[in-house]
């Protein structure tokens, strides 16, 4: 899995960018909201990724933030939003929008994104309650993952289905940090 790249920026083609390291060139698609905060060619960048294996492909998505790359994993788990329609998503709002139409229930303002139809963005509005908090003070709010994703995201890298997965992270008492959960998870999961 390639977690952050580090390197050199050759090209930008929206979506699309290449980023040279050491001698390498990586093709990465990248949120607009990502694009436009890219330095200028030649410049060099750090890029938060995350990659997807397909049986047909294996594409990799940058992100300049550990929030948007968190907000594109948890939509990923949305039933019926694959990377394309993340990408939209967060390249058509920024985390602070996308977490103010959630808080609000603004069905219309997810429709405005391309791609994005009214049932679609009720799912999206349903699934992602809850998983946004607001700093206090500040007009910025940044995404939050609980210990439970990242053990089940740490359970879908080592190979089990997301039901199995799901389930054991159901199985851990709330105070489990992630290390301690991946542990009694994979033990929980051996014994059924």
């Amino acid at each position: 899995m390639i977690g952050r790249l580090t390197g050199t920026l050759l090209e930008k083609n929206p979506p699309q960018i290449l980023l040279e390291v050491q001698g390498v060139a990586y093709e990465l698609d990248v949120p607009m909201s990502t694009f436009y905060n890219l330095p200028v060619v030649q410049e060099k960048v750090i890029l938060h990724t995350q990659m997807i294996v397909r049986e047909d492909a294996q594409l990799l998505y940058g992100f300049l933030t550990t929030d948007e790359r968190i907000a594109f994993r948890q939509l990923l788990k949305i039933s019926g939003v694959g990377p394309r329609m993340a990408l939209s998503v967060l390249s058509g709002l920024s985390l602070a929008d996308l977490s103010e139409a959630v808080s609000n229930k603004e069905v219309g303002r997810l429709t405005k994104i391309p791609g994005v139809g009214k049932k679609t963005a009720e799912r999206l509005l349903l699934e992602l309650q809850g998983k946004f908090e607001v700093s206090t003070g500040a007009a910025n709010s940044s995404f939050t993952a609980s210990a439970g994703d990242d053990v089940v995201n740490a359970l879908l890298a080592l190979g089990y289905s997301s039901k199995e997965s799901d389930w054991a992270a159901k199985q851990l008492p709330k105070d489990t940090n992630v290390s301690e959960g991946i542990r009694q998870a994979l033990k929980l999961l051996s014994k059924s």
